[in-house]
């Protein structure tokens, strides 16, 4: 509900804030003069006016609009919620492709895939340079998700890595690690150790490269326009794929990373395997939405009134 109070006392102020912090509520004050000072700085977030504001309110204070307009801080905050979005993403991408290296490394160690040795050093070091550090500068830096501004605001005590999410994590890592080590273990079988791990390699960069874009957003889905009209994404996207197939083609990396060139069903096996991904991704969205849209679901409205 809206609320207005007037002709207060600067003691009314501070209690007023005091009152609302102790029901949960994240409070913001704004003020010009020295007695909204005390206010301003018990408040969670301080605003001080720039142009017609005192220095004391503007020390107290931990923003200040320069141009004393209160459409600023609508601004500040979707510009605050944008940088949140793409930090959370970027913690998620990280956090899963983290998983999937360990249980990746741990399962070819305990069944002896490869020798124990999935990836050859260089090999793992080149797919975090093209997929996981060049992916997470993409999600860092992309326009943040449409519609965040009607979303309702985060608890604050609510972490990024929450326990549902971690466990997801977790299991985006296993998922990669049952892919990639399956499809090394046929390859091995088939073609050889040389082959096998570079259809590793290239399966689990793929893994990375697909889960990248479903990181975008929790609940909307990859297929929409708004993964596809990011600039910056598909640019580092594109740019991660080029690096990837080039690690298959050039000579120079079949001397220095010991990678071979894949045929054209090698590499299909490898993809298909890989948007095993999507589909968990997706198939976890769908609930995330059936569920959001069933907590939101306004009560039925009243039917009009009889006519006298």
């Amino acid at each position: 509900g809206i609320g207005v109070i007037a002709r207060v006392t600067p003691e009314h102020k501070v209690r007023l804030v005091d009152v609302l912090r102790k029901k949960g509520e994240v409070v913001a004050m704004t003020g010009d003069g020295v007695n909204d000072a005390p206010a301003v700085k018990k408040a969670d977030i301080g605003i001080a006016m720039g142009i017609t504001g005192t220095e004391v309110t503007k020390e107290a204070a931990v923003m200040i609009l320069t141009d004393d307009n209160f459409s600023t801080i609508v601004k500040a905050v979707e510009v605050g919620r944008g940088l949140y979005d793409n930090l959370a993403r970027y913690v998620r991408f990280q956090i899963g492709g983290l998983f999937g290296y360990i249980f990746t490394f741990l399962g070819a160690s305990i069944f002896n895939v490869a020798k124990g040795i999935p990836l050859l050093p260089l090999q793992t070091l080149w797919v975090s340079f093209t997929m996981l550090s060049i992916q997470s500068v993409g999600l860092g830096y992309s326009k943040p998700a449409a519609g965040l501004m009607d979303r309702p605001p985060l608890p604050p005590t609510k972490p990024i890595l929450t326990r549902g999410l971690i466990v997801w994590l977790a299991l985006v890592g296993l998922v990669m690690t049952i892919g990639t080590l399956g499809v090394i273990s046929w390859a091995e079988h088939e073609h050889g150790l040389a082959i096998a791990r570079t259809m590793g390699m290239v399966t689990f960069a793929l893994f990375l490269l697909f889960f990248s874009i479903e990181s975008k957003d929790q609940r909307d889905s990859a297929f929409s326009l708004d993964t596809f009209s990011d600039k910056t994404f598909i640019v580092t996207t594109s740019g991660s794929f080029v690096l990837l197939v080039l690690s298959t083609v050039l000579d120079i990396f079949h001397t220095v990373m010991k990678t071979v060139t894949l045929d054209v069903r090698q590499w299909l096996i490898c993809a298909a395997v890989a948007l095993s991904i999507v589909v968990a991704a997706e198939i976890r969205k769908a609930v995330l939405r059936r569920t959001a849209s069933k907590a939101i679901r306004p009560a039925s409205a009243p039917g009009p009134e009889p006519l006298p």
